[in-house]
């Protein structure tokens, strides 16, 4: 069986869905399952047990025999929350169990870091993990996912094969639930819907235009591709940065969003809170040499052809039965 936390989540649902189509049905999907926006990101998947997040560790060690790996993709994950408590006890204590059974076990451990980690990228995206003690994180959650990263390098004993990957900006199906943590494509659509126009935060550095903050957005297709990747093959261990290598601008992604659209644009700008300007990333992108070096040589969808596929058959499907 194939343990996947956060399974009711953006990148575990993906994931779970990929899987079934792959073939793997023998699936222990975990999360907090209390969440009813969550129900239609699970419900109709093939998987053979559910297990509720906090009664994991409780179970897990009644099916030792019977885990081959673990994806743990659950995680607080709020960038705008302060207090540090929540994502110690989750990103943090929760995952450290969790790669100690998975070194007890001896089964594959795959994780979720964040490209939050690199902070604003003064010390640049390299995913070399002797880099890991100059990065900075900008707020808790980074801070959680760091230390994590940090910890599972350091540790003498690890499970016969592990990753931890840095996602950059994931966008696509199934991220509905997330409300304002979820991707600026989501958020774009929904304002051209209701609005017939898309806010962009005004730069407040010299050296950027309007709008051409950047980002590494990168596809869900393209990020659970790389999972199963790992999951079928043996490749060395360690961090792994999981974007395109290619940042795209806001401005890009809105015009791609009004042409999957076929509006004209039309794009206001906006101050960007003072509450997080001083920690806002005006660019990132994934350095992703060492994905290549490990045998990954399938090619990423471009921002414009993932906002069409999302757009076209998710998006507008969805808002046609509201």
């Amino acid at each position: 069986m194939i343990l996947i936390t956060g399974a009711a989540g953006f990148i575990g649902s993906a994931l779970t869905a990929f899987l079934n189509e792959r073939g793997y049905t023998e699936l222990v999907l975990v999360d907090d399952f209390s969440l009813p926006v969550k129900r239609r990101n699970w419900t109709q998947k093939k998987y053979r047990f559910v297990v509720e997040r906090e009664q994991l560790f409780d179970w897990v060690y009644s099916y030792k025999r019977d885990i081959q790996a673990i994806f743990h993709l659950g995680a607080r994950t709020d960038t705008t929350l302060r207090e540090e408590e929540p994502f110690r006890q989750l990103n943090l204590i929760y995952s450290q169990r969790l790669w100690e059974f998975a070194v007890e076990a001896d089964v594959p451990f795959f994780y979720a870091s964040s490209a939050a980690t690199y902070g604003k990228g003064e010390h640049g995206f390299s995913d070399d993990e002797r880099l890991l003690p100059s990065l900075q994180p900008l707020n808790p959650y980074a801070a959680s996912k760091h230390a994590f990263d940090v910890w599972a390098v350091a540790q003498p004993h690890k499970p016969p094969r592990w990753a931890g990957f840095k996602f950059f900006n994931v966008f696509g199906p199934n991220e509905y639930h997330k409300g304002r943590m979820a991707s600026v494509v989501w958020h774009g659509f929904l304002q051209i819907q209701q609005e017939g126009l898309i806010r962009l935060f005004r730069s407040h550095r010299p050296d950027y235009q309007d709008g051409e903050q950047k980002r590494d957005f990168v596809y869900i297709k393209d990020v659970v591709q790389v999972l199963l990747f790992f999951l079928e093959n043996t490749l060395p261990s360690g961090i792994y940065n999981l974007g395109t290598g290619q940042a795209r601008s806001f401005l890009d992604l809105a015009r791609a969003l009004f042409q999957s659209l076929s509006l004209p644009e039309k794009i206001e700008f906006i101050d960007t809170p003072p509450s997080i300007r001083e920690s806002y990333q005006y660019f990132t992108q994934a350095d992703i040499h060492k994905l290549r070096q490990a045998g990954y040589t399938q090619p990423f969808t471009s921002l414009e052809e993932g906002i069409h596929d999302y757009v076209q058959n998710y998006l507008l499907p969805v808002i046609r039965t509201w």
